[in-house]
C-alpha cells in the first residue's frame, strides 16, 4: 500500500511540476528528434518515465543540446523544493499535530531550505560558464546538486525515526519523495552533460 501511496503522490506531484513553467513553455511544436532526446536522455536517470514526461513540454527549447536540458532539469528541481517547502510549512501549523511531530517539520524545512539554496547556486553556476575551468564548474555544481540529495534524505530520516500520524506522514514522504525523484534526475543529467562535454555548451 505504501509504494502506491507514494506513485499516486508522485503523479499528482508531476501535474504541478509541469503547471509551474506553463506560461514560458515553448509555442513551437517539438520534432520527432528533440522527443527523442528527451528519452535517451531519461534512460540514464533512476526514474526514467518521469523525467520524460517532466521535461518533455520543453522539447523544442532543449533540442539536443544535454547542458539546455541539465540546466531545465535544475530549475524543475529547484521549483519542486521550493514549492514543497512552502506545503510542508503549511502542514505543520496544523493544530492536531504532536510536538515531536511539529519539530521533525520543523527541521525538515530547515534542511529543505538548504537544498533549495544548493540547487538554486547550481542553476547560476550552469547559466555562467565563463566564471571558472569547465572541469571545476561541474565539480562544484555536482557537489551541490549531491549535497541537496543529502538534506532531503536527512529530512525523510528525521520523519522515519519518529511516531506519526499515518495520514500525515504519507503525506510527507509523498512530497519528499518528489523532491528526491526530481532532484535526483537533474544530478543524473549533469553528470551525462559533464561527462559528455568536449569544450562546446
Amino acid at each position: 500500500m505504501g509504494g502506491r501511496s507514494y506513485f499516486f503522490n508522485a503523479v499528482a506531484a508531476l501535474f504541478i511540476i509541469l503547471q509551474l513553467g506553463s506560461a514560458a513553455r515553448p509555442a513551437l511544436k517539438p520534432s520527432k528528434s528533440d522527443m527523442q532526446f528527451i528519452k535517451t536522455s531519461c534512460r540514464t536517470t533512476s526514474y526514467p518515465q518521469l523525467c520524460t514526461i517532466s521535461l518533455s513540454d520543453y522539447a523544442s527549447k532543449i533540442h539536443s543540446s544535454s547542458k539546455i536540458l541539465a540546466e531545465t532539469a535544475l530549475s524543475i528541481a529547484f521549483a519542486t523544493s521550493r514549492s514543497t517547502s512552502t506545503a510542508i510549512t503549511k502542514l505543520s501549523k496544523t493544530r492536531n499535530l504532536k510536538p515531536r511531530e511539529a519539530a521533525a517539520m520543523s527541521d525538515c524545512v530547515e534542511v529543505l531550505g538548504d537544498s533549495v539554496d544548493e540547487l538554486q547556486m547550481s542553476i547560476k553556476e550552469m547559466k555562467n560558464p565563463e566564471s571558472r575551468s569547465f572541469g571545476l564548474q561541474m565539480s562544484n555544481i555536482q557537489t551541490w546538486v549531491s549535497a541537496a540529495l543529502t538534506y532531503e534524505d536527512t529530512c525523510m530520516d528525521g520523519f522515519d525515526e519518529i511516531a506519526m500520524n499515518g495520514k500525515v506522514k504519507d503525506k510527507v514522504r509523498g512530497y519528499i519523495l518528489r523532491v528526491e525523484q526530481m532532484t535526483s534526475i537533474a544530478l543524473a543529467l549533469v553528470n551525462n552533460y559533464a561527462a559528455g562535454q568536449t569544450g562546446s555548451p
